[in-house]
């Protein structure tokens, strides 16, 4: 398992919807005194129904950031990706099961917490049956793009395939446990 220390303070955390991104960076930032940065966040509307930014605006808001000293930013979207991970240090793939994804997508959907870390200011519904095709049949298909892009970059690569190890790194990292629940393997 990778130390805490060398993943530097410019880490890029990605994979599936619903896969404990947002959390992760929210914990880390914490621990290591580093801002973090939601995509989801950047990439819509406040108090719209996750309606979508340009391009165009995402990407001047992504490269302000990345422009900074430290930066922790989780999320895909692949027309910033490929700038995110050159000036990452690290990048953290959180690789899980789709069908958990798809599961945790549900229920923290029902619940709609207002207090949910990574979700969009004054969004009212969470529930999208858009996010669940992007969970079961999109990801799937861009995890070949990720696997090229990371085995490509000579960046430090956690790749984390089940919530069982990505609990294993809360407590070697000694964050805050994040209550994922264990997933099968792929």
């Amino acid at each position: 398992m990778i130390n805490l220390d060398e993943l530097g303070k410019k880490i890029c955390i990605i994979g599936c919807s619903s896969s404990g991104k947002s959390t992760l960076a929210e914990k880390l930032a914490v621990k290591l005194n580093i801002p973090a940065y939601h995509l989801d966040i950047l990439a819509h509307y406040p108090h719209s129904k996750w309606e979508r930014k340009s391009d165009h605006e995402l990407i001047a808001a992504h490269a302000a950031i990345l422009k900074k000293d430290k930066w922790i930013i989780d999320g895909n979207y692949s027309v910033c990706i490929p700038e995110r991970i050159k000036e990452a240090n690290s990048i953290i793939w959180l690789d899980t099961n789709v069908l958990t994804s798809a599961l945790r997508y549900v229920v923290r959907s029902l619940k709609n917490s207002p207090e949910r870390i990574g979700r969009l200011p004054g969004a009212k519904n969470e529930f999208r049956l858009f996010m669940l095709k992007q969970i079961l049949f999109i990801y799937p298909k861009n995890r070949a793009k990720y696997q090229k892009l990371m085995s490509n970059c000579e960046k430090l690569v956690v790749s984390i395939v089940d919530m069982k190890t990505l609990n294993q790194y809360y407590t070697q990292w000694n964050l805050q446990i994040a209550k994922c629940k264990v997933a099968t393997e792929r």
